[in-house]
């Protein structure tokens, strides 16, 4: 090599050469550039403003950048990351469940009822399942780590006020911002989808389920010797403790947001000297890609899915029902356990039988998931939503009877051993976790796209109306059937009677589910759009999945299917980001959270604007 010149680095910058054919015709030589593993000369070309396109800009879409994104990670890195988010996530809900510790202490020290002290318990997850709709569509826009980063740095900010508080009101005022602050599940979830194929998702969205049942269940243990050794405000230091942790480990965690990853990519390929850019950075700023009109629409409509898709509606009341239970026993625990002398170390050591119960849950979804993989492999019949309700067809049951159990456990000694109180308490963790679970699962089969709003109705009636029952738990059990031995008996007996309600619905739609998604507005034309492009992306999808497939997802393991809809859901990723019409990119169906034109081709782009048109 000659003197001066420098190799480019192998990593960065390689030449493929393509020979001609193997008769040896003497055709030219081809070079083509390939950087960090992309083909520079294959991107397809920019659009302009007009329709035309652009030859001086090429777009780094998401097939051709398939390495770079999170599916293309290892699955110990995968892994690593969600165990952080498990972290994370369990901090959230700490902090959400253990204030109901502080009220005692707040009640002597303010001066104030304890009803009045619960407002700060109400407030707060009232609060969260607003703020988990607001940062979503941010996080998709601007990439998770930041919004995660923020959102855990407010939180923790928040704590200090609290604990030096002079008032309730302030407690009460700084829980309200501490709610509104919390990403949630909605981040986290997001970014399980960053990172798998649809058809792997399930083992991680399980993972990050339990890291969000047993965050409330961890609170009121830790919070049981805070009540019983320390002062009160010491809730306040541990959740900011924990939190800050949480944040710290939380910042070693890299993006996986497709069209942020992609982003820095295409800024790495313009320092060679590639004219390439993503999408996202061709649609313009950040301002000029916001339609606040357009985003309003969107972060409404996971409410007008409470409101209009039956589905939606009936299973999230259920799921809701299911987490709110769980509130009801930080305050009615208690005065059950005080019939055998329980003291508050003991009283929070009792909510290890609800833990079990989640732990047994997870075990038997993992069990599920292998045998329906097995299944999926030879038989695509079976791969309709409804087939994600199956086991909770069994599991839900366990709520009344859960339910039941424990109002007869209330009569308390000597007829009854404490021991059995925590038995019934697992039976309604293995149902809760299941009813979060698998009503999350199906939403996602069902609704595809959609699948975010659909979700963020479920999770935004878990945090109300847990919030709700942080207000009426104590009067409930305190009120109904007062001085008899009935008490706190009947107060159960009628959550039951509620429960074994609340479950219809879930063998309704495991048998006429179909007939309801067909009525959806949503549900059956984007099921339709999907099998329509299914065939279209098999070549690039296969490319893909050949080149990144790793053992835990091998061809034995991983079903064609999966790796088809990978893609489909990656391509709607970028559909989901909290943006407007920008110029040159119109005809995008408004998603969740946005309505940039992504993947999807313009013939597509219009098919699923008159879907929203006549939705």
């Amino acid at each position: 090599m000659a003197s001066g010149v420098r190799p480019a680095p192998k990593d960065l910058v390689a030449s493929v050469r393509d020979l001609g054919s193997s008769s040896g015709s003497g055709d030219a030589e081809k070079e083509a550039v390939v950087v960090n593993g992309i083909e520079v000369e294959s991107l397809p070309f920019a659009t302009k403003a007009d329709g035309s396109a652009d030859p001086s800009r090429r777009v780094l879409t998401e097939e051709k950048g398939y390495k770079h994104l999170g599916f293309a990670f290892s699955e110990r890195k995968k892994w690593l990351v969600l165990t952080s988010i498990f972290i994370v996530q369990i901090s959230m809900n700490f902090n959400a469940a253990i204030y109901a510790n502080a009220v005692p202490g707040m009640k002597k020290t303010f001066g104030i009822s304890a009803s009045k002290a619960r407002l700060g318990q109400f407030i707060f997850l009232v609060m969260y399942a607003f703020g988990c709709e607001l940062w979503a569509p941010w996080s998709e826009e601007l990439g998770r780590f930041c919004v995660l980063q923020w959102s855990l740095g407010l939180v923790n900010l928040w704590q200090i006020p609290c604990a030096l508080a002079p008032s309730f009101w302030m407690v009460f005022a700084f829980r309200a911002l501490g709610g509104l602050s919390s990403a949630g599940g909605s981040v986290t979830l997001g970014m399980v989808a960053d990172m798998w194929e649809p058809a792997d998702q399930q083992y991680a969205v399980a993972f990050v389920v339990l890291s969000s049942v047993a965050g409330s269940v961890v609170a009121p243990i830790a919070g049981g010797f805070i009540t019983q050794y320390l002062a009160w405000t010491w809730v306040f230091w541990i959740s900011l403790i924990f939190g800050a942790v949480a944040q710290a480990i939380h910042a070693f965690v890299p993006e996986t947001r497709a069209p942020v990853m992609l982003a820095k990519q295409a800024k790495l390929l313009r320092k060679q000297g590639h004219e390439v850019y993503a999408e996202q950075e061709l649609a313009g700023s950040l301002r000029k890609r916001i339609d606040f009109r357009e985003a309003f629409k969107l972060m409404w409509r996971p409410y007008q899915f409470l409101l209009t898709e039956p589905i939606v509606g009936f299973l999230s009341l259920l799921s809701g029902f299911s987490d709110a239970l769980i509130f009801v026993g930080l305050e009615s625990f208690g005065l059950v356990l005080a019939k055998w002398n329980f003291d508050h170390v003991q009283v929070g050591l009792a909510f290890i039988g609800l833990m079990v119960g989640y732990v047994i849950a997870y075990v038997l979804y993992m069990w599920d998931y292998k045998k329906q993989r097995a299944i999926m492999q030879g038989d695509t019949a079976n791969m309709v939503p409804e087939r994600r309700l199956r086991l909770l067809l069994w599991l839900v049951a366990l709520e009344p009877i859960g339910l039941f159990g424990f109002a007869w456990t209330s009569l308390g000694p000597p007829a009854v051993h404490w021991i059995a109180l925590l038995i019934f308490t697992a039976l309604i963790g293995i149902a809760n976790f299941a009813i979060y679970m698998a009503t999350i699962d199906y939403m996602v089969a069902a609704y595809g796209p959609y699948s975010a709003s659909a979700t963020g109705g479920n999770g935004f009636c878990r945090d109300f109306l847990a919030g709700i029952a942080a207000l009426y738990a104590t009067p409930f059990y305190t009120s109904i059937a007062k001085g008899t031995r009935w008490q706190l008996t009947v107060p159960s007996l009628i959550l039951s009677a509620i429960a074994l309600v609340g479950t219809i619905p879930v063998y309704y739609f495991y048998i006429r589910g179909e007939d309801a998604r067909n009525k959806s507005k949503y549900a059956k034309q984007l099921a339709d759009a999907r099998a329509e492009k299914r065939d279209e992306r098999q070549e690039a999808i296969t490319r893909a999945s050949s080149r990144h497939t790793t053992p835990a997802q091998s061809r034995r393991t991983t079903p064609a299917t999966s790796r088809r809809g990978s893609l489909e859901v990656a391509q709607t990723t970028y559909q989901r980001s909290l943006v407007g019409k920008a110029r040159g990119y119109d005809g995008m169906p408004p998603s969740r959270a946005g309505s940039v034109k992504g993947m999807a081709t313009v013939s597509e782009s219009a098919e699923l604007d008159r879907t929203e048109s006549s939705a």
